[in-house]
């Protein structure tokens, strides 16, 4: 009887699953403002010098005739995914809550 009690409380539960998951448990607010402050510090300054230093390497590479191709591509498709994660992120869950 408990059995076809929980499969019929079953679909309620998914139902509240992401309701539930969108909302920061109590307590969790100085590991969110720290995950926050560490998310701003790479996004930021930090990131933009790095990806200013690999785009000059490969400018430098280019220029001296020593160019590889796969490292190229490489800095190239991790600027992309390194200054464009908000969107990307923003996307998946975009499609998630669509197809939910």
């Amino acid at each position: 009887m408990n059995f076809k009690r929980a499969l019929a409380a079953l679909p309620m539960m998914l139902a509240s699953a992401p309701a539930m998951a969108a909302t920061n448990p109590q307590g969790s607010g100085p590991i969110v403002s720290a995950l926050m402050w560490l998310q701003g510090t790479l996004l930021g300054n930090v990131a933009t010098a790095v990806a200013v230093i690999a785009v000059a390497m490969v400018g430098f590479m280019m220029l001296t005739g020593r160019m590889n191709w796969r490292f190229g591509a490489t800095v190239i498709i991790g600027c992309f995914i390194l200054f464009g994660s908000a969107a990307i992120v923003s996307g998946i869950q975009a499609s998630a809550a669509a197809a939910g």
